[in-house]
C-alpha cells in the first residue's frame, strides 16, 4: 500500500462519462454514475477508500497523476483512448511506478480482442499490472490487486 495508506485514486479517461448512453452493447448499460458508486462500494468493502474522477482532457489526467505521486496514492486508470498514442500520460504513469507506487491500468472491454489499433497500449509497459474485458467486475479486480499489497513500483517487475 501507498504511504497515503488505503486512498486509491481511480482515473477514467475520455468518454467514459458517457458510459450508458455510448455504445451500451460494447460498454454496458451502467452509467459513470453508478460506475463510481460501485467502484466506492467495492473500495470499502476491501477496507479502502476511493476517489473516482473523470475527464476528456489529456492535461487534467497528467496532473491527476502527478497529484497521486506528490500525495503517494496508488491509481486505478483506465486511459479509454489516450491508451493507444498518448505518450504524455504514458510518461506520467510512468512517474507514479517509478515513486514506488502502484498503477493498475483498467478497461471495461478487452482492447486485444477489438480494432485492430487498439491492440497497443503505451501504459502497459509502465503499469504494475492490467485487468481488461471484466466489465465493471475490472475495477472491483484492479481494487483487489491493490489491496492485496502486491508489487510496487516498476522495479517490481
Amino acid at each position: 500500500m501507498s504511504d497515503h495508506g488505503t486512498s486509491v485514486l481511480v482515473i477514467n479517461g475520455p468518454n467514459l462519462g458517457r458510459l450508458g448512453t455510448r455504445e451500451p452493447d460494447v460498454y454496458g448499460a451502467l452509467d459513470a454514475a453508478g460506475l463510481a458508486d460501485a467502484i466506492r462500494g467495492w473500495a470499502e468493502e476491501l477496507g479502502l477508500t476511493a476517489e473516482v474522477r473523470q475527464t476528456d482532457d489529456e492535461a487534467t489526467l497528467v496532473g491527476w497523476l502527478h497529484e497521486a505521486v506528490d500525495t503517494r496514492r496508488d491509481v486505478v486508470l483506465n486511459p479509454a483512448a489516450f491508451t493507444h498514442y498518448s505518450y504524455a500520460l504514458r510518461d506520467a504513469a510512468a512517474q507514479v511506478t517509478t515513486a514506488g507506487l502502484r498503477l493498475v491500468e483498467v478497461h471495461l472491454t478487452n482492447p486485444a480482442t477489438r480494432e485492430r489499433f487498439r491492440h497497443t497500449s503505451v501504459v502497459a509497459g509502465v503499469a504494475t499490472g492490467t485487468v481488461a474485458g471484466f466489465g465493471p467486475d475490472s475495477y472491483r479486480l484492479a481494487l483487489a490487486a491493490l489491496q492485496g499489497g502486491g508489487p510496487h513500483g516498476a522495479a517490481a517487475g
